[in-house]
Order: C-alpha cells, then sequence, then structure tokens
C-alpha cells in the first residue's frame, strides 16, 4: 500500500494506492487506525481477483455472505469511517462488474485486489461514532455522539 495526503486544510485528502494480492477491507481499517480517522468519506475503483459482499439479513442478523471467485472491476465503492469500540470503522458498500457484463453487489465483507485498488479518503475534523443497536444487531453512526477532535 501506497498513500500520500494530498490536501491538509480545511479537512485532509488522502490517496491510498493497494497493490496487488492485498486484502482491500483490512488494509484500509489499518490506515484509518493509523491516521487515527474518525469521520471520513471513502470512495475508491479498481479490481479484484476475488471478493465476498454481505446482504444483511434483518431475521438472522447476520451478512449473508457473496462470493465472487473471480476476476472483477470494482466499479463503485463507497462508504465512511467512524469510530466504533475497536477504534476507526470503515463501512464500506460495492458493486462488482463481472466478465458477462452482470454485477454483484453489497457490504464489502473482503476483497483481493488485483491489480489496483484506488482509494480517495476525505476526512473530518469531527468524529463521529458508532453504536451498537441491539433492535437492529448493527452499530450504527450515531450524530448525537459525535464531537470534534481539532
Amino acid at each position: 500500500m501506497k498513500w500520500q495526503q494530498v490536501q491538509d486544510s480545511p479537512a485532509a485528502v488522502y490517496v491510498v494506492v493497494l497493490d496487488p494480492g492485498e486484502e482491500a477491507f483490512t488494509r484500509i481499517t489499518e490506515f484509518a487506525h493509523d491516521r487515527a480517522l474518525g469521520a471520513s468519506q471513502v470512495t475508491a475503483v479498481g479490481a479484484f481477483s476475488e471478493a465476498t459482499v454481505g446482504w444483511f439479513d434483518r431475521e438472522a442478523g447476520d451478512y449473508r455472505r457473496i462470493p465472487v471467485g473471480e476476476q472483477c472491476e470494482v466499479l463503485s465503492l463507497l462508504g465512511d469511517i467512524a469510530v466504533g469500540e475497536e477504534g476507526p470503522t470503515p463501512h464500506l458498500h460495492a458493486v462488482l462488474g463481472l466478465s458477462d457484463g452482470t454485477t454483484r453487489g453489497g457490504h464489502l465483507l473482503e476483497g483481493t485486489v488485483w491489480p489496483t485498488l484506488e482509494v480517495i479518503v476525505r476526512d473530518s475534523p469531527a468524529e463521529l461514532e458508532k453504536t451498537y443497536r441491539p433492535d437492529l444487531g448493527l452499530a450504527l453512526i450515531d450524530p448525537a455522539r459525535g464531537q470534534g477532535r481539532r
């Protein structure tokens, strides 16, 4: 992974480029921890050699895993980073294009980069917290708990 901060003010903007074989969700999470991100927007394009996206099953209270066992284009990867119980936590959704022109999409659970993933992270001086909602079975951003960091 290589990265460069391309803007400092009014808020930091980073370009993060992942290398072949890196696991995207893990590396984005590590970057968020290393930079102490607390309220960021994430966008990316690139490709995976394989990936898994998820669809949240309300009845089961967990993600139904949807494996994509082939090379796929990352047509769109969107999300945010907010502070959860374990620190900065990405919440990423992806639309993946397959060789026949069909797509798979959902919550990005994992993706093996090939040949690259180009990620733009727009940080904010604020900090947003995720709060676990037992009624939903998910940790969601709670704007009432957010605060300034800087």
